[in-house]
């Protein structure tokens, strides 16, 4: 009885498996995105440089690196692609200067909801909106000088898991 029962159950998972695939196009596929693997893609015009980031529900971005040539303009649109509501679990993208203390910056930041977690000053390069769940902003700079800047979520709370290096070569 056994071997039975064994034997229906190989033959429902092998039907299960191969009716699962074959069928979809390859452009259907979704593209595979490596951890921090950076996907910056050259636009129609060479000096600008077109970056989709995202940030869901689990407080990640896909992207934990970002790569630029000096001289270019960034047009970067940040997509929430969770669920949840901006004031539960809101987004953005904030690029900072080099040398910014990142633990005062979002220290301050909690005391500026009403900016967007923003806090006045001058370590903000550039930043998009707060945004919730579904909802995508755009956003257009110059890169600044070549190096290393850091890049965070500055909704209280989320610098822990959403961060990371935006590189001007």
């Amino acid at each position: 009885m056994k071997t039975l029962i064994k034997a229906a159950y190989l033959l429902v998972l092998s039907i299960a498996l191969l009716s699962c695939g074959g069928k979809e196009k390859k452009e259907d596929k979704p593209k595979i995105q490596l951890k921090g693997q950076s996907d910056t893609k050259e636009s129609k015009d060479p000096n600008t440089a077109e970056i989709a980031l995202t940030g869901n529900d689990l407080m990640r971005f896909n992207k934990t690196e970002i790569k630029v040539k000096a001289g270019q303009k960034v047009k970067l649109t940040l997509t929430h692609i969770g669920k949840m509501d901006m004031n539960i679990m809101g987004h953005n993208f904030v690029l900072l200067k080099q040398g910014t203390d990142l633990q005062q910056y979002v220290l301050k930041a909690v005391d500026f909801k009403d900016n967007d977690y923003i806090p006045d000053g001058d370590e903000t390069i550039a930043h998009t909106k707060m945004l919730g769940g579904g909802q995508n902003d755009t956003i257009e700079f110059d890169a600044p000088a070549p190096g290393t800047y850091d890049f965070i979520c500055s909704f209280p709370g989320h610098l822990a898991l959403m961060k990371g290096k935006f590189i001007v070569e």
